[in-house]
């Protein structure tokens, strides 16, 4: 996700384009003008940047005005639209009612996320137009029209728009428009039939003639009473006077504090000012604002997840006087203590819509309840290291089932609510790792964006090292035999010497050189450039001499080149998962001939009825569509001490596409899922093949599962009975159960799976070394087990 998404707060809001019909074939503009029949009705705006980027309205619109001495009836009539040099009329607005002597009447077309809603309009529709150029027309049926050019003068035609570069108009176009204007008839009252003299290229007016109320005197509200106790204020489009302290401010505006809080707690305090431009008032400042209440969502339509925040558009402000800033409201032991599990328990679907507001019992509440406050935490505890946003997790003293290293245990009914990002908009944030703390009172605004609540630091907090070191697990005894996984973050050669180094140091001190290394992230010889290379040998090459060059053993490697641009990853990387193996133990890989990209390996027995894989290394089901955009598993053969050992890498798809957990929409979507069920299925069906032909087979199945020890995939992968497979990581207390941090939460998303009789003599470690830290040589931590694979007759 590009970080230039993130935040009208960052960088402005995210581009909201309307969508242009297609356009047909062209025609030549008639020689003599065009001239409808409007001696009633005429068309006096049309607004096509309804919810756009900076667009004032929420909607596109057409504003129609009767000039006439008596009503008209609409009732049948229709606004019909075409794109600049289209000649489908199928979009249309389907009219009703009608229009007094002198009146406006307004229709309303599609829209976005941007601006305020539009007055009540007389009629609705899903009319999408262009915001720089179309065509509009009002027809006495609802029948599509059907002509080129020359509609204006078609049968039906009452008033006729041609706007920008349209290639039919009254006589010659109106003006091109924009998000911020419209093609507005300057003298509503006359229609001469030349789009191009009588309209202009305005700031859009809705409902601005006879029907439309003076401007409302604004309401005194206190910020409380702005803010209510829920996800969306009470008083949206409401024009305000409300008053407060600065506490804190942007490049776009600030944030105010009303200094004489009411009882509630589920009411927030605080509240954004957006100027739009730097603001004059600065902190500790006294303020009077009049403004116009609005709910603004981050992200624009890349936002439609988010939660909006609550703020004060257009405003008028006055400075009073100088105050002293309110003291902040304590997150915490002492103060307002998060809730301890639960981010919302009680919506089916949109919380601004539905369930209760429960700002006491429910995380997505309670950190409502303090949008836009002036607030404080004691000593935070830092829960992993920055995010490459420059957001910083961490949780009050108390908080949550703790890592045994410091960070926060993700659970299947606990995501930890009590987890706040502290954000880098008003001040640096310090590079920091799990187990860290942040010295004294750390103190900021409460801000939403990119799914996340965001404590807005105003000072760079000073860290407290918590002295965390990077884990070694132990050699492996000479009768074991020691398999690790390892995802190395888009490997390629391009990366550089100070990466394989780093990676090589893992592998020799880290695991111990474990004597097989399933590999996710392998990128081809020249990494993302898309240049049809899909062969990785100069990538594994660099690798294993690179762990030779540490001091470590020499190493091989197994692998088969994926198809082109097939499997996800960045485009041109045709990311991968491989085989390393050590050449000085007794851990020896079977080759056998046929493998290939897009065919299957199975399994085989031999004389004696003992399974082995027709291909070694050989793809998992590549044919499978669970396979599709995705990396395919890659199984090997191996022997230690003369037994036969099946090891399958993987690396599952992302879960890209979720809702967050912090979205508008609980629970969750989790769409990515269904992908990574059938994906668990296909891996659970071919170790099922070796287990057919032997129970007692000793298999391993390792890899990038990107779901959690508590998941639907994780269960389907372990089977059930006699030949249900051991998750390791569910072996674990729960303290110890994670290889990834998340935004602060400590996950599994790496695991290793292996069939029960290889239990016995094993051990079992995730070796945390790289996600807890801000200096990563990979954003996953390592993995490996030891066991001591035995024929079938001794189990």
């Amino acid at each position: 996700m590009s970080a230039l998404n993130r935040s009208r707060r960052r960088l402005g809001a995210l581009v909201v384009t309307s969508s242009l019909i297609a356009a047909g074939t062209v025609s030549a503009i008639a020689a003599a003008p065009a001239l409808a029949a409007s001696s009633t009705v005429v068309i006096t705006e049309v607004y096509g940047g309804g919810g756009n980027s900076g667009a004032p309205y929420t909607n596109d619109f057409i504003e129609l005005t009767n000039n006439s001495g008596s009503a008209v009836d609409l009732t049948g009539w229709s606004i019909q639209y075409a794109s600049a040099a289209g000649t489908s009329w199928a979009n249309k607005i389907t009219l009703s009612g009608s229009i007094a002597p002198g009146g406006v009447y307004l229709a309303q077309g599609a829209g976005g996320t941007a601006g305020q809603p539009l007055p009540t309009p007389d009629a609705t529709g899903s009319v999408n137009m262009s915001a720089s150029s179309g065509k509009v027309a009002l027809v006495t049926s609802t029948t599509s029209l059907t002509c080129t050019t020359g509609c204006a003068t078609a049968a039906g035609v009452v008033d006729f728009v041609g706007y920008g570069s349209a290639n039919d108009a009254e006589t010659t176009p109106a003006p091109g428009t924009s998000n911020t204007t419209s093609a507005t008839r300057k003298d509503p009252t006359k229609d001469a039939d030349n789009n191009g003299t009588e309209f202009e290229a305005v700031a859009p007016s809705p409902k601005t003639l006879t029907t439309t109320p003076p401007d409302p005197d604004p309401v005194d509200a206190k910020i409380h009473a702005i803010q209510g106790s829920a996800h969306r204020s009470p008083m949206a489009g409401v024009k305000v006077t409300t008053t407060g302290v600065v506490t804190a401010k942007s490049a776009n505006g600030f944030w105010m504090q009303d200094p004489q809080p009411d009882e509630d707690p589920a009411t927030s305090e605080g509240l954004f000012v957006f100027t739009s431009a730097a603001p004059n008032a600065s902190v500790g400042d006294a303020v009077s604002v009049v403004g116009t209440v609005a709910e603004f969502r981050p992200g624009g339509s890349g936002g439609t997840t988010n939660l909006t925040t609550t703020e004060l558009t257009n405003p008028t402000v006055t400075v009073t006087g100088t105050a002293a800033v309110p003291a902040p409201t304590v997150v915490g032991p002492g103060g307002r203590v998060p809730p301890s599990t639960v981010i919302d328990d009680d919506s089916e679907g949109d919380v601004e819509t539905t369930g209760t507001f429960e700002a006491a019992t429910d995380g997505i509440d309670f950190w409502e309840s303090l949008e836009g406050m002036w607030l404080g935490m004691n000593t935070p505890n830092v829960t992993g290291p920055p995010t490459s946003f420059r957001e910083l997790p961490v949780v009050p003293d108390g908080a949550g089932v703790r890592t045994v290293r410091g960070g926060i245990v993700l659970q299947k009914t606990d995501s930890n609510p009590e987890r706040i990002l502290l954000d880098d908009l008003l001040a640096p944030i310090p590079d920091a790792k799990t187990g860290d703390t942040l010295a004294g009172l750390v103190t900021g605004v409460l801000d939403y964006s990119f799914g996340n609540f965001k404590w807005l630091v105003t000072q760079t907090p000073a860290v407290v090292d918590g002295n965390l070191q990077r884990e070694v697990t132990r050699p492996s005894s000479p009768l074991q035999v020691s398999v690790a996984t390892f995802n190395v973050e888009n490997l390629d050669p391009s990366d550089g010497d100070a990466k394989f180094d780093g990676l090589a140091q893992a592998v020799v001190r880290n695991l111990a050189s474990p004597d097989i290394l399933g590999l996710e992230e392998v990128q081809d010889n020249d990494g993302a450039v898309n240049s049809g290379t899909t062969g990785a040998d100069l990538t594994l090459t660099m690798l294993a001499a690179a762990i030779q060059k540490a001091g470590g053993p020499k190493y091989a490697w197994r692998q088969i080149d994926p198809v082109n641009n097939a499997e996800g990853g960045e485009p041109g990387g045709n990311i991968r998962v491989a085989f390393m193996y050590r050449t000085d133990r007794p851990v020896k890989f079977v080759d056998r001939a046929g493998g290939g990209s897009t065919t299957p390996t199975t399994v085989i027995t031999d004389r004696f009825g003992r399974p082995h894989l027709s291909s070694s290394p050989g793809r998992v089901d590549p044919a499978n569509p669970a396979w599709a955009a995705a990396r395919v598993p890659l199984a090997g053969e191996f022997t230690w001490r003369g037994q036969s050992l099946f090891v399958v890498v993987n690396h599952f798809s992302s879960k890209g596409g979720d809702n967050p957990l912090w979205g508008r929409f609980q629970p969750p979507v989790q769409s990515s899922t269904v992908k990574r069920h059938e994906q668990a299925r296909s891996v659970r069906a071919f170790v099922d093949q070796i287990l057919a032909e032997d129970t007692g087979a000793n298999v391993i199945v390792l890899g990038d599962i990107n779901d959690f020890d508590f998941s639907e995939t994780t269960d389907i992968l372990v089977g059930a009975g006699k030949t249900a497979l051991i998750d390791l990581p569910r072996t674990l207390p729960v303290k110890e159960r994670y290889s990834y941090v998340f935004e602060g939460n400590s996950q599994i998303l790496d695991q290793i799976l292996m069939s029960r009789n290889l239990q016995p003599a094993s051990s079992y470690d995730i070796v945390h070394m790289n996600a807890e830290f801000p200096d990563q040589i990979s954003d996953h931590d390592p993995q490996l087990v030891r066991v001591v694979p035995l024929p079938s007759w001794v189990r």
